[in-house]
């Protein structure tokens, strides 16, 4: 195997997701002299490819097929319409590959040099990259590394996984035809999103979780309202139970579960394995540097994305945070300021949003109501959809917000939407937290009329006990 060496970057950056190249576009644009280093044959990680972008192509497109069977209540004739399965396929490879050549390049305009390749630290100052067909090896010196490598799905031990029948969320997109039934094992974000995609398509879903409710990680109320939701879609919707094996037969996939004290069994076309992710820190050369790895593979950092060894930084899926692709891009802002030498806060990672873009939609930050009354006196407020004008008008008044505030000075503490453009709507509240808002001050900021988002406004007035139109 053939072995170059390239002259010391101020920064090299492994992995290309949305941590990754926008990490090494800011280095750049810094004045610090960046490569980025990617073992796909594309820029822009799981998120761009088999994540994110994909799965919200197809998620507007089940939007789209629901608002058309509802037209006829909002005064319009239409023909009862029907999937195209291979022209949405179609559709999100186009997506995906304008975006990927966007980030391509923003690369090439930014000046950052580009690698092909998997890229694993070498010891202190150095990355190594084997190019993908191994006929060569190139080394590069570097001042500053950032680790952003990503995650991958996990699956359970006595699931085997094929990429056929039995599959993550990386084969979903690719399917060769609709499955007329679907199990989905896991009811967080990205189970959440496929049923209620699915069921939309036409699928029969059947939706596992180990604990006892949809989104376990929302605040209480929110997932109630998405559970009844998916009841009333008739989304079959099995909470505390324990999905205990599965085998590929001739006709499907067969599933033994079990729910309290019942063992029962189940037969699907597709199961979809949703039960989180893997960071990506396996074959990555971390012990070259000393560094050793928390429980479930992620790797330490502090407030800055910086590791325990001298000039490894390590930010997105890696590092045990929210495994959200704009909490990635903070990081990224974080690590380079640190690098750059600019002052910059630790992030607050308590005020990072977090959206699912099931139907209802969710969106939420700070502290569910819950983990607030672990350390405060609280005022809470809600407001529900069905009073707003807005989602009335959209025939969508399902869900509601709700305002979670400390009892003496008012400060809001965590929002949390169910309901229409939820995740949307969520921008502002970040916004709020970040500025450390009151009740009063969310409440006095005027908020147009008629819009969805006067229902914020009208939850901080209820948590501070005037409520005006419920």
């Amino acid at each position: 195997m053939n072995q170059s060496t390239r002259e010391a970057f101020d920064v090299v950056v492994i992995g290309s997701g949305p941590g990754g190249y926008v990490a090494a576009l800011k280095a750049q644009a810094a004045g610090l002299r960046t490569a980025i280093v990617e073992k796909d044959a594309r820029f822009g990680g799981t998120c761009l490819h088999v994540g994110c972008i994909p799965s919200k192509v197809f998620l507007h497109t089940a939007s789209l097929l629901d608002e058309i069977r509802e037209a006829k209540k909002m005064g319009i004739e239409v023909a009862a319409p029907s999937l195209d399965w291979n022209g949405l396929k179609r559709r999100s490879r186009r997506v995906i590959a304008k975006l990927a050549g966007g980030v391509s390049l923003l690369l090439k305009r930014g000046g950052v040099e580009t690698f092909h390749g998997f890229g694993r630290l070498a010891g202190p100052g150095a990355v190594e990259v084997v190019a993908a067909d191994e006929s060569g090896t190139t080394r590069l010196e570097a001042r500053n590394v950032i680790v952003a490598t990503g995650s991958e799905a996990r699956t359970l031990p006595f699931l085997p996984l094929d990429g056929d029948r039995i599959v993550t969320n990386a084969e979903m997109f690719s399917l060769d035809e609709l499955p007329a039934r679907l199990g989905v094992i896991g009811a967080g974000a990205v189970g959440a999103e496929f049923a209620s995609m699915f069921r939309s398509y036409g699928s029969e879903v059947e939706l596992f979780e180990v604990l006892p409710r949809v989104l376990p990680l929302e605040d209480a109320e929110v997932s109630e309202v998405v559970g009844k939701a998916f009841r009333k879609r008739r989304i079959r919707v099995r909470t505390d139970a324990r999905v205990e094996a599965a085998e590929v037969v001739e006709t499907g996939v067969q599933v033994r579960y079990r729910a309290g004290e019942e063992t029962r069994t189940a037969e699907y076309d597709r199961l979809l394995v949703a039960v989180g992710r893997a960071p990506r820190t396996t074959d990555i050369g971390l012990e070259t540097v000393g560094i050793e790895l928390e429980r479930g593979g992620f790797i330490p950092v502090d407030g800055l994305c910086r590791t325990g060894a001298p000039g490894v930084f390590a930010i997105g899926d890696v590092v045990g945070t929210a495994q959200l692709a704009h909490v990635a891009s903070a990081e990224a802002d974080v690590a380079v300021a640190a690098i750059a030498g600019r002052e910059v806060p630790p992030l607050r990672r308590d005020r990072m949003p977090a959206a699912t873009y099931c139907v209802p939609e969710v969106g939420s930050v700070g502290l569910t109501e819950e983990a607030a009354a672990a350390g405060h006196e609280l005022r809470v407020g809600r407001f529900p959809f069905a009073a707003n004008s807005k989602a009335n008008i959209l025939g969508d008044p399902t869900g509601f917000v709700k305002v979670v505030a400390e009892a003496e000075y008012g400060e809001v503490l965590g929002v949390h939407i169910v309901g229409p453009h939820a995740t949307d709507l969520i921008a502002e509240a970040v916004v709020a937290l970040d500025h450390e808002a009151t009740l009063e001050s969310l409440a006095r900021s005027v908020h147009p009329h008629p819009t969805l988002s006067e229902a914020v406004a009208e939850a901080a007035l209820a948590a501070s006990g005037a409520p005006l139109h419920a």
